[in-house]
């Protein structure tokens, strides 16, 4: 099991080590990795980290996803539709 508790949207760079990431679910959440499984494993703690720090900020986090799911694209083929 992954364990996430928001989406995940992995995005594949030009550079074949290195990935961003970010959550739709969860406003301000984002990072970067150096390969997919590094992605998944630091957003599942990142969004840990990230709710808490925003209880501590007096603000309230979205209510968990029921399914969250992880999508993979190509950042290059998005700045070329866009």
């Amino acid at each position: 099991m992954i364990g996430l508790k928001y989406s995940l949207v992995i995005e594949a760079t030009e550079d074949p080590s290195f990935f961003c990431f970010y959550s739709p679910d969860l406003p301000g959440f984002s990072g970067v990795g150096h390969s997919i499984e590094d992605c998944v494993y630091k957003g599942r703690w990142g969004m840990e980290e990230h709710t808490g720090l925003m209880a501590a900020s007096g603000m309230t986090a979205p209510k968990p996803r029921r399914r969250p799911r992880i999508v993979i694209q190509d950042a290059a083929t998005l700045k070329r539709a866009g």
